[in-house]
């Protein structure tokens, strides 16, 4: 588990809601100097700061702890769907093709 990960997850998401360290870390009830040490992957995370952590973020501890979770990648599948609407049938076959190409290539090589 890396820790330093989920600390930049929980950043992203602090400063996504507009919250400061210091707001984040009294809803949550550890101290500012903790909630930096999650934030930098200095400290270990335990479940009930977790739990808390979400909560206070309105996400689930997915969404914190999975690179790819079910909300990140319904946004991704939403913002295809928005650009493939601005295309003609036959476009969005080119789209597909290209798609499928892809997709075997990072199979392939990653």
């Amino acid at each position: 588990m890396d820790y330093y990960v989920i600390g930049q997850r929980i950043r992203k998401t602090r400063k996504a809601h507009g919250l400061s360290q210091e707001q984040l870390a009294e809803l949550v009830g550890i101290s500012t100097t903790h909630m930096s040490h999650i934030e930098t992957g200095n400290t270990k995370l335990s479940l009930p700061v977790l739990v808390s952590l979400a909560e206070a973020l309105e996400v689930s501890t997915d969404e914190l702890l999975l690179q790819g979770s079910p909300t990140e990648r319904g946004g991704v599948l939403d913002e295809l769907a928005q650009l493939l609407e601005s295309c003609t049938t036959q476009q969005m076959k080119i789209v597909v093709d290209v798609v499928k190409a892809t997709i075997v290539s990072l199979k392939k090589y990653l």
